[in-house]
């Protein structure tokens, strides 16, 4: 897509298998010097089928006029028993998937799954919340509504399936624009933690009950 290139339409449906190869080039392009982009395109493959493919998985993309993915989000429904069961019965996949980022850094083994499924915990009276795990938007199509959209219609989808609302969490430092985007979207900061290795972390729970009726409002 050429970066002069301005989305004036788009359309949001379910991620399907098709969309996955492009998916995982905007979340490389979108986050370069990320744990997952070092990963690899078949380790984020993997990531992003299993929301594809998993009943208590909500992932969507976002689609320009000639049907190209420009933007993408993911999350599980149940957090707690969506990991387990992904952990029991698909590691092998996983640990496959990133053979050779492990090989190009045998330190990460042990981060690997720590990083991909730890989010941090809500607190006790917080506990049945969704997970946006990922989003991501071609860097040449951002500041034209698409996260917004794509977040607002994944919330739609979660406000469905009898949980009280979601959390994400993101970087504490140096982060200021997307911190505000999701202040902006009505989500609120809950509490703040560190990672193993030491990465700052704001955590953040939208409340269906407290959210603008507007938020879900249909965009385009």
């Amino acid at each position: 897509m050429d970066n002069n290139t301005v989305i004036t339409k788009f359309k949001i449906e379910a991620m399907a298998s098709r969309h996955l190869d492009e998916m995982v080039k905007i979340h490389i392009a979108a986050f370069p010097d990320f744990f997952l982009s070092f990963l690899g395109t078949r380790f984020l493959k993997t990531f992003y089928m299993s929301f594809v493919n998993a009943d208590n998985g909500i992932a969507l993309v976002a689609l320009d006029q000639n049907g190209h993915v420009i933007g993408g989000v993911a999350g599980p429904i149940t957090p707690a028993n969506y990991f387990k069961k992904l952990l029991i019965k698909r590691w092998w996949v996983f640990c496959y998937s990133s053979v050779n980022a492990v090989i190009k850094k045998p330190a990460i083994a042990i981060r690997l799954f720590q990083a991909v499924f730890y989010r941090g915990e809500v607190s006790s009276s917080q506990r049945n919340l969704a997970l946006l795990s990922s989003i991501a938007v071609a860097p040449e199509t951002q500041g034209m509504g698409i996260g917004r959209a794509l977040i607002l219609k994944w919330l739609d989808h979660a406000k469905t399936a009898n949980v009280e609302g979601a959390f994400l969490t993101t970087d504490a430092i140096d982060n200021n624009t997307v911190n505000a985007f999701y202040v902006n979207l009505g989500w609120r900061l809950e509490s703040q933690y560190t990672t193993r290795q030491g990465r700052k972390m704001n955590r953040y729970v939208f409340n269906f009950k407290q959210g603008k009726d507007n938020d879900f409002k249909t965009l385009f």
